[in-house]
């Protein structure tokens, strides 16, 4: 009898666990409450935009509201710090981008590491930036832009996402190959840079072709090239920097998916698929070619290898542009 009761007792703290409960649940039990999407910058921008359409398919896959959680500042590391702090249960995930991922790395002393401290899910997607000017500016191609430069030192001001983005990284890509100086004016994220550029407050950017090419189509601003190494579909008849004028230039942003580390492998499996098979769905497929991004949908594990490579890679380029973090940053 005692045994009987020593092994009811057993049974009863076993359910009532917390922690081995989160650890023995299977994938199909996902999920059985909200689950929040960490987007580490402010509203408006590139990831915003993505995380919110993806966020609307994957709730109705797991029956439950996916919650975008804007958590801008640092240039993304306070969203990426509270999802590799966060419990590993599959309800908290980050999108971020290569800059977060592969760039900060270099300038910030981080109290994560991108790669021992989150659980990769998948690449989402890949697309060249595209340099755009206030049509006020006096240059209508790349050449004209790189003699304006450098007929005018520092006097032109290009936005970026902040220190260390995409547009931060394009910009030094181009004054360095160039030769020009232009003054670099770091915001919070890109949307606010763009809504700067429209106004007439900055001159230059270099940005993502999501929330850049609307504006180019309505000539509120003035495209001169993509930062790819091809062409873009969505700007077919625009060139890239390297033929308009800088040859062997290309820079592209990328974008991907984690959780914090220690998922179990059910689990990122399961959201694996179904991101998956979200980034296939027609709508998805022409969203992202509307706007020149390319459908990656890697495996965790080639977003691991391929994380580690443009960490590495970034880290070369950090040192080679001279890039610093701002002070306190």
């Amino acid at each position: 009898m005692k045994f009987q009761l020593h092994q009811i007792a057993c049974v009863i703290a076993l359910a009532l666990s917390p922690a081995v409960n989160a650890q023995t649940k299977g994938p199909g039990d996902y999920a059985s409450k909200p689950v929040r999407l960490v987007v580490p910058f402010v509203p408006g921008g590139p990831t915003d935009i993505q995380g919110r359409m993806l966020a609307e398919k994957l709730g109705q896959r797991v029956g439950q509201q996916v919650i975008v959680d804007n958590r801008g500042g640092a240039n993304g590391n306070i969203g990426m710090e509270i999802v590799a702090r966060a419990p590993a249960d599959g309800y908290t995930l980050v999108i971020a981008t290569v800059g977060t991922w592969a760039v900060n790395p270099h300038l910030y002393n981080l109290p994560f590491d991108v790669v021992k401290d989150f659980s990769p899910i998948t690449q989402v997607s890949t697309s060249p930036g595209v340099l755009v000017v206030h049509p006020t500016v006096q240059a209508k191609t790349v050449k004209e832009l790189i003699a304006l430069a450098k007929e005018k030192p520092g006097q032109l001001n290009y936005g970026s996402s902040g220190i260390g983005g995409f547009g931060h990284i394009s910009g030094e890509l181009f004054t360095l190959m160039t030769g020009t100086k232009m003054t670099h004016i770091p915001y919070k994220s890109s949307a606010p840079s763009l809504t700067d550029l429209i106004s007439g407050q900055i001159q230059v950017l270099f940005n993502n072709m999501i929330s850049t090419t609307p504006h180019v189509k309505t000539n509120r601003l003035r495209a001169l090239a993509t930062t790819g190494a091809r062409r873009s579909p969505a700007l077919p008849d625009l060139p890239t920097v390297a033929e308009a004028g800088v040859p062997g230039y290309e820079n592209s942003s990328w974008s991907a998916i984690a959780g914090p580390a220690g998922m179990p492998r059910p689990l990122v499996a399961r959201l694996h698929k179904d991101l998956v098979e979200i980034l296939k769905m027609p709508d998805i497929q022409q969203k992202h070619a509307e706007v020149g991004a390319e459908v990656i949908a890697s495996t965790p594990e080639q977003f691991h290898v391929y994380l580690k490579t443009e960490v590495n890679k970034f880290g070369k380029l950090v040192k080679a542009t001279g890039i610093k973090a701002a002070a306190g940053g």
